[in-house]
């Protein structure tokens, strides 16, 4: 063990308990609400297929609330093992590039870093695919959460992501993000992206609701 490992032990990202190098605990690993063999997978307006390892409950819920808001970017390593293992099984072959759905400027100034950036980072690293950035957030928008209704999520992101202009046309993109609830937020950037001339759109986040 280095003195790094000393000042910095390993812990897990659901618990925070002191744990191996996997960084998930046994008890959090047993506990995870996966959704393999259950339904994994939604389809959207302009997205084919967005997969998902976890439902959005729960020790997953809270380690992603603490990824995006509080600091923990490093939970991004974790989450893109599962996130690739899942995308191996499930949409191998099915896409040329990766790329994600950008926060403002304004919220990436506030949290220091864009936890779909790191995320999408981290899995075309897993996989060997590359990631390129497509999209720019040209309108700061209050949280979906905010919003209960599936119209009112539509009609505040509407607009809000534009094309960068890096080359697309006929790409097959997988299109990375933190959770997915109505996935409006994900049909509007994949209508942008066709939009732009990319062949098709896959996604994938580390969780979703359970009764998307």
């Amino acid at each position: 063990m280095g003195i790094l490992d000393l000042l910095f032990p390993d812990k897990c990202v659901f618990c925070g308990k002191l744990t191996d190098k996997s960084r998930v605990c046994e008890k959090c690993c047993d506990a995870l609400p996966e959704t393999t063999g259950k339904r994994t997978a939604k389809s959207g307006e302009f997205f084919n297929e967005c997969i998902a390892p976890f439902y959005y409950l729960g020790i997953v819920r809270d380690s992603i609330l603490r990824f995006k808001f509080h600091g923990k970017a490093s939970y991004a390593q974790v989450y893109a093992r599962y996130c690739s293992a899942l995308i191996r099984e499930r949409l191998s072959g099915k896409f040329d590039i990766i790329t994600w759905v950008p926060v403002s400027r304004r919220r990436k100034r506030k949290r220091r870093y864009d936890q779909a950036e790191l995320l999408a980072k981290a899995i075309s690293f897993e996989l060997g695919v590359p990631c390129v950035k497509t999209l720019k957030k040209i309108r700061h928008t209050p949280p979906q959460s905010t919003f209960t209704e599936a119209a009112r999520r539509r009609a505040n992101v509407s607009g809000a992501f534009r094309w960068n202009g890096n080359e697309i046309q006929e790409k097959r993109i997988l299109l990375i993000d933190d959770i997915i609830t109505t996935g409006a937020t994900m049909s509007e950037c994949a209508r942008v992206l066709l939009m732009a001339g990319a062949e098709d759109v896959l996604a994938c986040t580390v969780a979703m609701k359970k009764n998307s």
